[in-house]
């Protein structure tokens, strides 16, 4: 019988090895695309058994659910301090340009088209994201006297977050056509709006 220390030992090793599971699975999503994540090599990537994935995660759906899961929780950390930062439309703009971020949330949304318990975590991250965005965006537009019915917080969050994302996209593919122009326009926008600290 194990000793309660053994228990103990055994159980924070087991959790290391889920834990190895999940990032070796972001990793070869984020760097092979979502087709590449087969249990054979999520558990090389993780240096363990294949066997081991479904000792952890009952299907293939729940380990990509806890992928997602355990991501969201760090992003949606992220952007609540992007609300106390001096500056969150820059703060919001740079999270949202973050191009390994993009890719990976890219793998979810075109996974998520064939697996409904993913595009349900999906879709509950994505809206908890948005009313965060959206709150952030709300502040600034009212501290500078916006008229918000014209230009609803919702709308100008969309605006700055998605365009960020699309640039990323765009140039995962080599797609660079309009972007210094439009980077110069949002350049303009953050500092009227911002602190004047450039964009990257």
């Amino acid at each position: 019988m194990a000793t309660p220390r053994q228990a103990r030992q055994s159980k924070e090793k087991d959790a290391g090895t889920r834990q190895r599971l999940i990032e070796a699975t972001a990793q070869v999503i984020r760097d092979e695309g979502y087709a590449a994540a087969t249990t054979r090599r999520i558990a090389a990537v993780a240096g363990v058994r294949s066997a081991l994935v479904y000792y952890y995660f009952d299907t293939l759906d729940d380990l990509f659910v806890a992928v997602l899961q355990s991501g969201a929780d760090a992003a949606l950390e992220r952007m609540r301090d992007a609300l106390t930062t001096d500056d969150p439309l820059r703060a919001l703009w740079l999270i949202n340009s973050d191009s390994r971020a993009t890719g990976l949330n890219t793998e979810f949304m075109a996974l998520a088209n064939h697996r409904k318990a993913l595009g349900a975590e999906l879709k509950a991250y994505s809206e908890r994201v948005r009313d965060i965005e959206t709150a952030a965006v709300a502040g600034v537009l009212r501290s500078h006297g916006v008229d918000m019915e014209e230009f609803p917080p919702v709308v100008m969050s969309m605006l700055l977050t998605q365009s960020a994302r699309s640039l990323c996209n765009e140039e995962a593919v080599g797609v660079t056509e309009g972007h210094a122009e439009f980077r110069a326009f949002v350049e303009r926008f953050l500092r009227r709006f911002g602190t004047g600290q450039p964009a990257t």
